[in-house]
């Protein structure tokens, strides 16, 4: 059993030690030792590693439990890392390497970093507010009968600076926790009060006090360590705490760099009393007192082990930590430690007061005594399980396109209809499906699908509508049985919640199929957390409807523009663009079996199209009603629409134009064709269900042919190649017209690209296609300047 050889708060301290010193050299070696041959700044956070040192070792070390999960404070990595490797989950090899090509990342990431990160973070409090989202996802899963109810409880724990306490992310989450009953989740804050550029405001503790307690969570404060509460209790500790307590932030900080003798002079001087307060400060050397002063809460592994295990409950809980940046190190408090190093004779103070011998700077247990019953501790502590706490679930058979007729519609009414008809089947893939929204649930589709399958909560609430006999459409019943997580109006939120559903396989060993709907516009609003959810390799369907100029009613606010481009650069998302319901029903059902591949590919070296690893899908719809095409949707069609375009119209060898649209504007592409075709001119139509997908196929096979696979040609280059080169292509989509321009790079066709490159307006839709030159009359005369006509 842990603890037998070495006293467990001993074992601890000498951990944190070691993580200390193995962070500060880290960094240290990354940026003055390891060859730099462009000369760029490494960096590292010496001194915010520092400040969380004792509260990660007194965690991993003294608390945690496997079940628990963590989103480390990004500039706490180096620590994080030592941490790890004195684990044993982490390579010597990967350490050296700190933040170069191949080594441990700069900030933890789930992706990149070979050890156990639950949560990426990246200093913008997103990883604090996953945290949140990671509880409510435990607790839905939890309700359902399955397999993962029988699975302890783990609390999500964030660690934070104070400084991330600025971010709006934070604020926004904590309503949205408060509204569903947040519970099991833990936010431990370095309350060092030192941020990048200075040192916090005087009173902010205050303010974080009581921001906390009004959305319901305990507030527990860790304000003084052991050796300051002892002090305390001595004739004259009275006035040295009403001291401390009043003292300001920056002068305490400033009095920590100094040292022993400045505290002394200052203490003296400002409540000497050659009484009971001296002689309190004459019992210390200069050395002894620097250490009283610098026991704060959030150093004293005593207290904190204290304070986390009588924590107790479930409700949430925000420890404030009270500590020094830069703790332990000769950085200590200075206001210029955020991005500053110790230099070479720093590193060597440091080095001596740890004992580190030369050449022996990466051993596990150089410096400290007990090395084998610290080799011990370390086996026996709970957190440190040989089971790997990545967990798994099995992929979920999908039933195939649910395909809903003929009749005139938009791909917006078409994907509520999908799933109202998903919905009504008795399948594990309907079990497994959650859907979210931003309050905009009934206005993207989502409506028939809540009414079947009811919004989620852990107790029931019946519609009061319904109960007194009020008509309404919408059943707005809670059930823990429910599938759909209500938001409130914030965007962050949204993607915050599909990132951690779309983990639930890893982080609870359930599978889910997220769905998040938002306005199509608003994808701006929360692309922080949507890059966040896909750094993450979490896995959702997003589904942002309506979109583009189309909405010609709502003005320019609702109208989408660069949606389409923010589909094709964000990494780990496959971004789809349908006209037809048909073809939409074929992109849903390809979707969900993609959100649950897996391979040993690493996502970000993949080819395209990542047919192996998966990733998340993003689909823009519109509310904007067409004719359907009549037809049978064969294998090869269906390959096509995957793959990103097929001939609506196929070219001859006497082709002159090619129109080529994406989304809404297949009827004025079909228009604008079949005016031309009047005169005899060959026109072909190309269908493009995803620029994202071409785009990036073709950009692969462009690399493979560099590399010497010359065999090599992508999706858009087949298409392509029946066109005469003489031809030109025409363009058209509801969005920025980059999206499609680059098709006539492909194989050098003659390119018009039409579009929308200004903020929208209000009026009808051919207002504004005429207004924004998108419309059949403008395609057609653009079609006939390029064959000279």
């Amino acid at each position: 059993m842990a603890g037998k050889s070495i006293e467990r708060i001993e074992a601890i301290e000498a951990l944190t030690k070691k993580s200390l010193w193995l962070a500060s050299w880290m960094v240290h070696h990354a940026n003055h030792i390891r060859p730099n041959p462009d000369g760029v700044k490494v960096g590292g956070h010496q001194a915010s590693s520092a400040s969380m040192a004792a509260m990660l070792a007194t965690l991993y070390f003294g608390v945690l439990k496997p079940e628990d999960r963590l989103a480390v404070k990004p500039h706490a990595a180096p620590v994080f890392h030592a941490i790890q490797y004195l684990m044993g989950r982490q390579s010597r090899q990967k350490l050296i390497d700190f933040r170069a090509f191949g080594g441990a990342q700069s900030y933890p990431s789930r992706t990149k970093d070979t050890e156990d990160v639950d949560f990426s973070t990246g200093s913008v409090g997103l990883g604090v507010a996953m945290t949140a989202f990671a509880s409510m996802v435990q607790d839905y899963v939890r309700a359902k009968d399955w397999s993962g109810k029988a699975r302890p409880e783990g609390r999500m724990i964030a660690l934070a600076g104070d400084a991330e306490l600025d971010e709006g992310n934070i604020y926004e989450c904590l309503l949205e926790g408060w509204k569903h009953g947040l519970r099991n989740c833990w936010w431990i804050i370095d309350y060092n009060r030192q941020s990048l550029d200075g040192v916090v405001r005087e009173g902010l503790y205050d303010r974080i006090e009581a921001i906390f307690k009004a959305f319901g969570w305990k507030v527990v404060t860790l304000k003084y360590g052991a050796l300051q509460r002892a002090a305390f209790e001595e004739p004259g500790g009275e006035k040295l705490k009403a001291w401390i307590d009043a003292c300001p932030n920056d002068l305490y900080s400033a009095l920590m760099f100094r040292g022993g003798a400045a505290w002394r002079e200052r203490l003296n001087d400002e409540i000497g009393d050659q009484g009971d307060v001296s002689a309190l400060l004459s019992r210390r050397s200069d050395e002894e007192l620097a250490a009283l002063m610098a026991n704060l809460g959030g150093h004293c592994v005593q207290s904190l082990l204290e304070q986390f295990e009588n924590a107790g409950t479930d409700e949430p809980t925000v420890f404030i930590n009270y500590t020094v940046k830069g703790w332990g190190t000769p950085l200590a408090g200075h206001k210029d430690n955020h991005a500053g190093q110790m230099t070479s004779a720093q590193i060597e103070q440091l080095r001596v007061a740890h004992e580190i011998r030369d050449g022996h700077e990466w051993d596990l247990f150089e410096g400290l005594k007990q090395a084998d019953a610290l080799a011990d501790f370390v086996r026996d502590v709970p957190f440190n399980t040989a089971e790997s706490r990545r967990l798994t679930s099995p992929a979920v058979p999908t039933i195939g396109p649910q395909f809903i007729g003929t009749g005139a519609t938009s791909t917006q009414a078409a994907f509520g209809r999908i799933l109202d008809a998903i919905a009504k089947t008795d399948s594990e893939m309907a079990r497994r499906i959650v859907s979210t929204s931003p309050d905009v649930t009934v206005s993207t589709g989502l409506g028939s699908w809540v009414n079947r399958r009811n919004l989620f909560a852990r107790k029931e609430t019946a519609d009061l509508f319904q109960k007194e006999a009020i008509p309404s459409t919408q059943k707005w019943r809670f059930t823990p049985d429910g599938q759909h997580m209500e938001l409130g109006i914030a965007e962050m939120n949204l993607f915050l919640m599909l990132g951690a559903a779309g983990l639930s396989h890893s982080l609870f060993g359930e599978r889910l199929l997220p769905i998040g709907t938002l306005y199509d516009p608003f994808i701006s609003r929360g692309l922080d957390a949507l890059n966040y959810a896909c750094y993450q390799d979490a896995r959702f369907l997003l589904v942002g409807t309506p979109s583009g100029v189309s909405l010609a009613g709502e003005g320019g606010a609702h109208q989408s523009i660069a949606s389409p481009l923010i589909g094709m650069s964000q990494d780990g998302l496959a971004s789809f663009e349908p006209a037809f319901a048909d073809e939409l029903s074929v992109i849903i059902d390809w979707a969900f079996d993609y959100m649950q591949r897996t391979g040993d590919a690493r996502p970000d070296l993949a080819d395209w199209p990542r047919d192996v690893t998966g990733g998340s899908v993003y689909l823009r719809l519109s509310t904007r009603t067409l004719e359907q095409v009549p037809r049978e949707i064969a294998p090869p069609l269906v390959a096509d629409i995957i793959r990103g375009a097929y001939w609506l119209q196929p070219p001859t060898p006497q082709c002159e134009v090619v129109i080529a649209y994406q989304g809404v504007l297949a009827s004025e592409a079909i228009a604008a064709a079949a005016r031309i075709g009047g005169d005899r001119r060959n026109v072909a139509v190309l269908a493009v269900t995803s620029a994202d997908r071409l785009n990036a196929g073709w950009q692969a096979a462009q690399r493979a042919r560099l590399h010497g696979n010359f065999e090599t040609i992508s999706h858009i280059e087949t298409l392509l190649k029946g066109v005469p080169h003489r031809a030109g292509l025409v363009t058209a989509i509801d969005a920025h017209p980059a999206t499609l321009g680059w098709l006539g790079s492909v194989l050098g066709h003659r390119t018009m690209a039409l579009g929308v490159e200004h903020f929208g307006q209000t009026g009808t839709v051919s207002d504004l296609y005429r207004h924004f030159g998108i419309g059949a009359e403008t395609i057609e005369t653009t079609c006939r300047q390029i064959f000279g006509r």
